[in-house]
């Protein structure tokens, strides 16, 4: 028996090839993030450890603004978390919490990528691959 393909089959199974890979990438990668490192100060409004990533809302003071706004944070995934330390326990709703990451390049965007954590007095490093430039607090 001899498979043929026809040319749309064809053409349709090479876009699959290179846009699922190219989309993976674009979720996974820190393309939306800016290069340099800051810090996000806040409280847990809501935590979730499932795949593919951690994620977190957190809420900050606008400071001299007035009012609060909730940021949306993205951690590892939970296996690679887990490596670190960090799991259900360690953190939830009501927690101070510290993150030092990449927040969202459009300004307009409360979104954050965090490489570390620092909840109930523990700093725990869900990213340890990537080079750090900001310490510890």
């Amino acid at each position: 028996m001899r498979l043929k393909l026809n040319p749309a089959g064809l053409a349709a199974a090479a876009m699959t090839a290179i846009v699922l890979p190219a989309a993976a990438l674009a979720h996974h990668g820190w393309g939306w993030t800016q290069d340099e490192e800051s810090r996000l100060e806040g409280e847990i409004v809501t935590i979730s450890f499932g795949n593919p990533h951690m994620h977190l809302q957190v809420e900050r003071d606008r400071g001299g603004f007035g009012g609060s706004e909730i940021w949306e944070v993205d951690l590892s995934p939970p296996v690679v978390a887990s490596r670190s330390g960090f799991g259900p326990d360690h953190a939830g709703p009501g927690d101070a919490v510290v993150l030092t990451g990449h927040r969202a390049r459009d300004q307009d965007v409360l979104g954050f990528k965090a490489e570390r954590i620092t909840v109930r007095g523990r700093t725990f490093d869900v990213y340890p691959q990537r080079e750090k430039t900001l310490a510890d607090r």
